[in-house]
C-alpha cells in the first residue's frame, strides 16, 4: 500500500523520538560530525494587519553540521511570540509508556512475524535482527509500531539524531527565549492516528518499510537535499506522492491533519500576535498541504524570500 519508506518517515519521525526512547531500538553512536554545510528551507507567512504566523517545515532527523537555524527561520522566530510544534514530546519516560499503551498488540493476538506474508517472514526477521535485537523481539507489536521502529532506528547508523533535528533546536530556543511553547496535537492524538489505521493498512505499512530498507540512505539523503534546498515541489514528490497508492493512510496521517491545522491558523487570525509554526516538512508540500487549505478558507501563506 505505501510504495516507499519516504511518506512512512514523515509521519512515523514526528512521533518518534518516541520510538527512539524505547528500549527495543538500540541507538548506535553518530559518527563525527561533518563540516557545516549552509541550509535555506523553505518558510511561509500568513498576515494580517495585527497577526502573523509563520509555517515552517521540519526534517525531523538531521546528521550534525547542516546549519539552518539563521538567516529567515531565526528572524521569524525572533519576531515570534509563541511557538507551535506538532506535538510537545514529554518526558522519556511518559511517551515510553504511551507507546507501550497504544503499540502493543491484544493478549492473544498471534505473533506479528506469523500475521505476515509468508514470503515477507524471513525479510522482516532479518531487519529486526540487524538492528542486534532478538528475532521476536518485535512480534507483540502492533504492526504501525513494528514499521517505526523499523524506520527510525537504523538511522542512527547513518549518523542522523534527533537532537540534531529542528524540534529540538526549536525547542530548546524556545525555552530559553521563554516563548509560549504547546503543539498542534497531543501525543496521545498523533500516536493515535496510527492505531486508528486499519489492520491492513498498518500490516502493508509494515511490509513496505521492510522491502524498502535497503534504499533507506539514498532516501533520506534525497529528502534532507531537498529540504536543505527549499524545494517544497521536490520535497512533495519524495514524501507525499505514493500515498495516492493508500488513501486511508493519506487521510489519517496527511489531509485530516492539515485541514486541522489550516483551521487552527485561520482561527489564531482572530487574535493579534506573532506565531512561529514548525511541522514536518511533508505537510507544507504538495496539494493537500497545509497552505492549499488556507486558501479553501480564504487565507494566503506567502513564501518568505531569503
Amino acid at each position: 500500500m505505501i510504495r516507499t519508506l519516504r511518506p512512512a518517515l514523515r509521519p512515523a519521525l514526528s512521533a518518534l523520538a518516541l520510538c527512539l526512547s524505547l528500549p527495543a531500538c538500540a541507538q548506535q553512536p553518530a559518527p563525527p560530525a561533518r563540516a557545516a554545510n549552509d541550509a535555506d528551507p523553505a518558510l511561509w507567512v500568513v498576515k494580517d494587519k495585527d497577526t502573523t504566523v509563520y509555517l515552517f517545515g521540519t526534517i525531523h532527523v538531521l546528521k550534525p553540521g547542516l546549519t539552518w537555524f539563521d538567516e529567515a527561520v531565526k528572524t521569524a522566530f525572533d519576531r515570534s511570540d509563541e511557538v507551535k510544534l506538532e506535538i510537545v514530546m514529554p518526558d522519556a519516560a511518559a511517551m515510553q509508556g504511551l507507546v507501550q499503551a497504544t503499540g502493543v498488540a491484544a493478549p492473544g493476538t498471534p505473533p506479528l512475524t506469523q500475521r505476515l506474508p509468508e514470503a515477507k517472514r524471513a525479510a522482516f526477521t532479518k531487519a529486526v535482527t540487524d538492528l542486534g535485537l532478538p528475532a521476536n523481539a518485535l512480534d507483540t507489536f502492533k504492526p504501525w509500531l513494528a514499521a517505526t521502529q523499523l524506520s527510525v532506528a537504523p538511522l542512527s547508523k547513518l549518523g542522523y539524531d534527533s537532537d540534531n533535528g529542528p524540534e529540538q533546536v526549536i525547542t530548546a530556543a524556545a525555552k530559553q527565549a521563554n516563548k509560549p511553547l504547546t503543539g498542534l496535537e497531543t501525543p496521545e492524538q498523533q500516536l493515535g492516528f496510527f492505531g486508528s489505521l486499519s489492520d491492513k493498512a498498518q500490516l502493508d505499512f509494515l511490509v513496505s518499510t521492510v522491502d524498502e530498507l535497503p534504499k533507506l540512505n539514498d532516501q533520506m539523503a534525497s529528502m534532507v537535499d531537498d529540504w536543505a534546498k527549499g524545494d517544497p515541489d521536490a520535497l512533495a514528490r519524495e514524501m507525499n506522492d505514493e500515498l495516492k497508492s493508500s488513501p486511508e493512510v493519506a487521510k489519517v496521517l496527511l489531509t485530516d491533519r492539515n485541514a486541522r491545522w489550516a483551521a487552527w491558523i485561520k482561527q489564531r487570525m482572530t487574535r493579534p500576535g506573532t506565531v512561529f509554526v514548525a511541522v514536518g516538512a511533508g505537510h507544507l508540500a504538495g496539494p493537500e498541504s497545509v497552505q492549499a487549505h488556507l486558501a479553501k478558507l480564504g487565507v494566503k501563506a506567502e513564501r518568505v524570500k531569503y
